[in-house]
């Protein structure tokens, strides 16, 4: 689901600072070696705004290929760093999956999916209360942060067995 860390006109990072070099160092380096993900702390700098990615998102939620869209989104920036607030990367990025390039980069062009993503966005913060990437919902618990397996497993267990 979409949420933005630093929404547009707020700043982004400068993966060049040593805020994100820390933090890539101490925890996100580790945690993607532990869990076998490439990842690299891409070097667009600043940081690219994301509206106009999650807006593609709900171009290809609408046509049926929202996970696969997803996907290449965190390896293009994560792993290919490349800039993902690019109308013109992404829409090379959206042909790849094999969405309609042009009709993809006039949703973006005139904002088709502005008001979807703004209330996709809304929910996330107001009616969900999401504070943190990743972040976990089960039943109505909510997990920010990252959790081990098991501790998903046992929580989601915990619910089921609330039910039965």
């Amino acid at each position: 689901m979409p949420f933005e860390l630093r929404p547009y006109p707020t700043p982004t990072l400068k993966p060049e600072e040593d805020y994100l070099q820390t933090t890539w160092e101490r925890s996100v380096y580790p945690m993607a070696e532990r869990f076998g993900v490439k990842m690299v702390l891409p070097r667009v700098s600043p940081q690219p705004h994301t509206h106009l990615a999650f807006e593609g998102f709900q171009f290809a939620k609408e046509h049926g290929k929202a996970d696969e869209y997803n996907h290449r989104m965190f390896t293009a920036f994560f792993q290919d760093e490349l800039d993902i607030g690019d109308i013109d990367v992404l829409t090379e990025l959206a042909g790849q999956i094999g969405l309609d390039t042009k009709a993809f980069k006039k949703a973006l062009e005139t904002r088709k999916y502005k008001e979807a993503h703004e209330r996709a966005v809304q929910h996330a913060y107001e009616e969900a209360n999401i504070t943190a990437v990743p972040t976990f919902i089960i039943e109505d618990e909510v997990l920010p942060g990252l959790y081990s397996k098991e501790t998903l497993e046992r929580v989601i267990n915990e619910h089921l067995r609330i039910k039965e």
